[in-house]
């Protein structure tokens, strides 16, 4: 059962990447990867929120854990793509803009972790 709870947030967590980062890309271009950069942070933010939720504040079945956190967040967030599109960015020469993408992208996700922590602390 434990598979099929995974599987459903992986399913629902992976279409929503997609779809986002799409969006994102029509939205603001791809020179830069803002799409997978906002998926990351933001599925930082979810994780730092829900874990801190779900193992400090309430007391939650914890199928939810494997279904938002482990199956949804964990297909969400990227960084296989953001190790990836870091690379590319290397390979072509462009050295500022793929260090921009690693500072940027491990500070912004390890804050908005932290902030996802301090809300649910709060609640």
């Amino acid at each position: 059962m434990n598979y099929l709870i995974v599987g459903i947030g992986g399913f629902l967590g992976a279409i929503s990447r997609y779809g986002l980062a799409l969006w994102i890309g029509q939205k603001w271009g791809r020179s830069f990867p803002f799409g997978t950069f906002v998926i990351n942070v933001s599925g930082s933010f979810f994780i730092g929120l829900l874990m801190y939720l779900f193992t400090e504040k309430f007391m939650v079945n914890p199928q939810w854990r494997l279904l938002l956190v482990v199956g949804f967040l964990g297909a969400y967030t990227t960084f296989s793509t953001f190790e990836y599109e870091t690379g590319r960015l290397v390979k072509d020469g462009e050295w500022l803009i793929a260090l921009m993408n690693v500072i940027f992208s491990v500070f912004a996700g390890f804050v908005a972790l932290k902030i996802g922590e301090l809300i649910a602390k709060s609640i």
